[in-house]
């Protein structure tokens, strides 16, 4: 069986561990239960989540059993770790199909099978919705003192600023009573998850040594940062990546790992990839021997899109990507490929019916060029493209043919600079 500890190790995929010599031996004894939850807080999982589902994933391959579980019962309230207001409550209705959605997009990335390492899902809200406060109070509740919750960095933060209700405050025991009642159902013996829930990790830990007298572990992964100081999986405009592709298209998906930082690139291969020690290290070389090719963020790129989103997504991001840039056919792409291709990179956007400007005037109001008259002299200049075709005259005028799907046309500004037009629907 894998030594699981020392791959995690060497991706810098370990920040805490309650005991991590004890945790290998226990490991090393045969296949362990472990788990990871999810809350629907939103409709989609995002990067940061698919972090902590690959690190479900590593221990299937090692021959582990994996739990996803979707918090159907603790994201009616919102786990308070790293936020600094009280979040806004949603509608049951509302969670219940965030839970269906979530548990489809963690299904896709884990095996589910009967053998020994075949993961499953479970929702909390099966063991906490039939449970009265009583029973809550008596069996939970009592376990916890209140001077330990109380020094729990998150609540004092939060005393400290904006306060806390009694909701947020209760969530450690929740997310606790999850940990109790896996270790019950299904032998689980180990919890995983981001560092900013140490405390709820180890509360529950706590909670099986008192009403159990049973072992757990518990395991975190770092925070994971940008070299550039911005937040990682989100846009540079703040926009979270999300793995539902109706939020956050493949395409756009392909090209966040596709323009990953040189400096980043390395650790990105280690924490997504499932590459071996020795690919990542021949690829991350590669890359500093010929950083514009790009070759580590491209292995990147097509590994991450193909796991999350499938082959054919990442066949299409490519194709557009391609031939965005003069190396392909844009008739060949489908409409919703070359929409959201055009919905990365600036853009004009046109009312039905309208007619269609200059070249100059399109290059201009889409941001390519600061005005028309510099419009003008990249045309004359030769560096003006539309669907990659070079602009000959400066008062060129597309012709409605030009519109791709009847809609759109690719503006090319030199080799590197794209930008787009999109006509409204009639």
């Amino acid at each position: 069986m894998t030594d699981i500890i020392d791959d995690l190790a060497w991706r810098d995929l370990i920040a805490q561990s309650t005991d991590l010599g004890d945790l290998r031996a226990l490991l090393a004894e045969g296949p362990v239960t472990l788990y990871c939850g999810f809350d629907p807080t939103a409709p989609s999982l995002h990067l940061g989540n698919l972090l902590q589902i690959l690190v479900l994933r590593r221990f299937q391959l090692a021959g582990h059993k994996p739990i996803g579980l979707v918090g159907g019962a603790t994201g009616l309230i919102g786990d308070p770790s790293g936020k600094s207001a009280e979040r806004g409550l949603n509608s049951e209705e509302t969670v219940a199909a965030w839970v269906e959605r979530i548990h489809g997009q963690v299904s896709r990335l884990l095996e589910f099978h009967d053998g020994p390492n075949g993961a499953f899902m479970v929702s909390n809200l099966d063991w906490t919705g039939p449970m009265s406060a009583i029973e809550f109070l008596r069996d939970v509740g009592k376990h916890f003192p209140v001077n330990r919750m109380l020094a729990r960095e998150t609540v004092k933060s939060r005393l400290d600023t904006t306060g806390m209700s009694y909701t947020e405050f209760s969530y450690v025991l929740l997310q606790s009573m999850d940990f109790l009642e896996l270790f019950r159902r299904y032998g689980c013996r180990l919890q995983t998850g981001g560092s900013d829930q140490w405390g709820n990790l180890t509360a529950g830990v706590e909670l099986i040594r008192r009403v159990e007298s049973g072992t757990a572990h518990a395991l975190t992964t770092p925070l994971l940062t940008k070299a550039d100081g911005t937040k990682f999986g989100k846009t540079a405009g703040g926009e979270t990546y999300w793995l539902d592709p109706e939020l956050t298209s493949p395409y756009a998906f392909y090209q966040f790992w596709f323009n990953a930082d040189d400096r980043d690139v390395e650790k990105y291969l280690k924490v997504f990839s499932f590459r071996s020690r020795e690919e990542i290290e021949d690829l991350v070389k590669q890359g500093a021997e010929r950083p514009a090719a790009r070759i580590p963020q491209r292995a990147l790129a097509e590994e991450v899109t193909t796991l999350v989103h499938g082959a054919d997504e990442c066949a299409s991001a490519i194709a557009a990507s391609r031939a965005l840039f003069g190396q392909g056919e844009l008739r060949e792409l489908d409409e919703r490929t070359l929409r959201a291709a055009l919905a990365e990179v600036p853009r004009a956007e046109l009312a039905a019916g309208e007619p269609l400007p200059s070249v100059a005037d399109l290059l201009a109001s889409s941001g390519l060029c600061k005005s028309k008259s510099e419009a003008r002299r990249a045309i004359a200049q030769g560096g003006a493209y539309v669907n990659n075709a070079k602009v000959e005259s400066e008062d060129a005028v597309p012709s409605p043919d030009d519109l791709l799907h009847g809609r759109f046309l690719v503006l090319r500004r030199g080799k590197r600079n794209i930008g787009g037009v999109e006509v409204a629907r009639g």
